[in-house]
């Protein structure tokens, strides 16, 4: 039960991470400043944006692939290793000077889903 918890909670997180990495990608403005520390008007910040966008694909790709292949324990420790991304994401916001709320709401929330969700995975 547990195991299928973790799974349905991952398939969320992978497609969330995807999505906002798309948007890094096509509207990159918009999501430096759901990231919670908008974009620079230097030119080159959008290669930085893009960076960012395709290191979230990838990252919820990579947990789609193992979440299709049935790998509980593999998902559950990627989960429990990549939730230093939104931790270190939080850090960036706070040092920064972005917005507490988002650095904490959706960067701290998303650290603390995704601790819970490589428990249910590796409870077993």
């Amino acid at each position: 039960m547990a195991t299928n918890i973790g799974f349905v909670l991952s398939a969320v997180i992978a497609v969330g991470i995807s999505f906002i990495g798309g948007r890094f990608l096509a509207a990159p403005s918009l999501a430096a400043t759901g990231y919670g520390v908008p974009a620079g008007t230097e030119p080159h910040s959008r290669a930085y944006l893009s960076a960012k966008g395709i290191r979230d694909i990838a990252s919820g790709l990579f947990a789609a692939m193992l979440k299709a292949y049935g790998s509980a324990h593999a998902l559950g420790w990627f989960m429990l290793i990549a939730t230093l991304i939104p931790i270190a994401d939080a850090m960036i916001v706070l040092h920064h000077g972005g917005r507490r709320t988002v650095a904490f709401g959706v960067h701290g929330g998303t650290a603390v889903a995704m601790l819970i969700i490589s428990g249910l995975l590796l409870i077993d």
